[in-house]
């Protein structure tokens, strides 16, 4: 782990700056250098040398913050689901409005964040790195968040195998932002919104539902 946690430039969740020494201390250089390349050459093909040449530092300066790329990559993911958990934590929690609007709420939120990233970090979650010790923040964090689309999604429909409808509606959040990423030519906030409506189609909810859970989620991320 580095020594310091200082914030992380925003990256996938939330918005990434590119590598700039005018705006970004060496740390935040460090982590967009290796956002960019990991997802541009592929997290494998990626040495912390080039890493290190892409962040304008020496090789040996790339060290005095992080362990390694493995400690790299963990940042970089826990820094794309730590903000969404925490709108999501905030959301579950405020009861006073219906689960539909909920629901659509963070399933926009999280898509908009996602496809506002300037690299797609989500594309490395699969990594057999992830698997790793290292990587033990972020699968935890990823599980919380899941388990706040679950609970939320269960409280719409309980109907059918509630486990498999989770990872179906965190595929279609994830999967959605990749497939527009695909095309391009998107706002963030059009893609959030085309996702939390598809994410209520899949609990179940009928357009008139979608409508109407839209324009309460529309107070609720207001308030």
């Amino acid at each position: 782990m580095p020594a310091t946690r200082e914030t992380p430039p925003r990256v996938g969740r939330p918005r990434a700056q590119g590598p700039s020494a005018s705006e970004l201390t060496p740390r935040a250089e460090v982590l967009a250098a290796s956002a960019e390349l990991f997802t541009v050459n592929g997290y494998a093909a990626t040495t912390t040398r080039a890493v290190a040449e892409r962040a304008g530092l020496r090789q040996a300066s790339l060290y005095h913050y992080f362990t390694g790329k493995e400690d790299i990559l963990a940042t970089l993911l826990e820094s794309t689901v730590e903000p969404s958990l925490a709108f999501a934590l905030g959301v579950l929690a405020d009861t006073g409005h219906s689960a539909g609007a909920r629901l659509w709420a963070l399933a926009a939120f999280d898509a908009e964040l996602l496809f506002g990233g300037l690299y797609n970090l989500g594309a490395l979650y699969q990594l057999p790195e992830v698997r790793g010790e290292r990587f033990a923040e972020f699968r935890r964090s990823r599980g919380e968040l899941k388990a706040v689309y679950g609970t939320l999604l269960t409280a719409l429909d309980a109907s059918g195998d509630p486990a498999l409808r989770t990872d179906l509606l965190l595929g279609l959040v994830e999967g959605g932002v990749a497939v527009a990423r695909e095309t391009g030519g998107r706002e963030p906030r059009t893609v959030g919104e085309a996702v939390a409506d598809s994410a209520l189609r899949l609990a179940g909810c009928a357009a008139r539902e979608i409508a109407a859970a839209r324009a309460e989620a529309a107070r609720l991320r207001t308030a």
